[in-house]
């Protein structure tokens, strides 16, 4: 696959599904809750309905797996080599408080790993895209496509140690998160919603986003490719990147989101 010409589509289609969610934003609307008691809006429905007939008209035509679709069973699904992973819109409580931090997140999945992924913020009028092998990018607005690349964390001293940029879920904390940033040592939060948290530490404007909670698949794959791409990766406890698609659930394990792969942020993971 020519990932410079997908993921040019792909962003195509994720301001399409952007435009349809700002629509819905823009005027009153009314929120379900789905049988797991997470909210559920008509922009869910409508950016999901996009994504899922304009990807069906790229080539190859591959599997789509959305949040907001039938589940296909594991029987099928395990035999998929590639697909796509979707969250139509991600951080639905955010986009329900109207803070504007919920985005569209698209994913192609290439045998477990996530090697290509767009994500929109439409009220922000910020995207981060990325292809592994490619690169990754920011764009603001109308802007140009700006490249995106961690950081590497200074280290200081025992006696002046230098305070770390931490990333954390605005509604979704993680009860083990305290145990976690006091062994990590100084450091500076921010709380922030939807897969935007991974796109900062992509972006180099964050060190880490430690999650101790619970997330499913389409809510970080996008990001995650976006995260690779640009230098960092995501991890679960044991130090594996995370994969996709290797069992029943979609459930995720805990995970860092971290943007230099030489620093040992497994040592903070003691007892959290």
């Amino acid at each position: 696959m020519n990932f410079t010409t997908i993921l040019e589509e792909v962003r195509t289609i994720a301001r399409a599904a952007g435009d349809a969610i700002m629509s819905v934003y823009a005027r009153d609307f009314s929120v379900e809750l789905k049988a797991d008691r997470s909210p559920v809006t008509e922009a869910d429905r409508a950016a999901d309905a996009i994504i899922c007939s304009r990807l069906a008209q790229l080539r190859p035509i591959l599997p789509v797996l959305s949040e907001e679709s039938a589940i296909t069973p594991w029987a099928q699904r395990r035999q998929w080599h590639r697909y796509w992973l979707v969250d139509p819109l991600d951080g639905t409580k955010e986009f329900v408080r109207k803070n504007d931090e919920f985005t569209v997140n698209i994913a192609l999945v290439e045998d477990h790993r996530p090697v290509l992924g767009v994500v929109l913020a439409p009220a922000l009028n910020l995207e981060f895209s990325g292809a592994i092998g490619e690169g990754a990018w920011r764009r603001e607005a109308d802007g140009p496509l700006m490249p995106a690349r961690v950081t590497a964390t200074a280290h200081g001293s025992a006696a002046q140690p230098v305070s770390l940029h931490v990333m954390g879920s605005r509604s979704h904390p993680g009860p083990g998160l305290s145990a976690f940033l006091a062994r990590l040592g100084p450091y500076e939060m921010k709380p922030m919603g939807s897969s935007l948290k991974i796109c900062m530490v992509a972006d180099g404007r964050a060190d880490i986003y430690p999650r101790l909670g619970p997330t499913s698949e389409w809510d970080t794959a996008a990001a995650q490719a976006i995260l690779e791409s640009a230098g960092g990766g995501m991890i679960d406890f044991a130090g594996q990147p995370l994969r996709y698609n290797t069992k029943d659930r979609l459930l995720n394990p805990h995970f860092l989101a971290v943007g230099d792969l030489g620093r040992d942020w497994l040592s903070a993971v003691q007892n959290s």
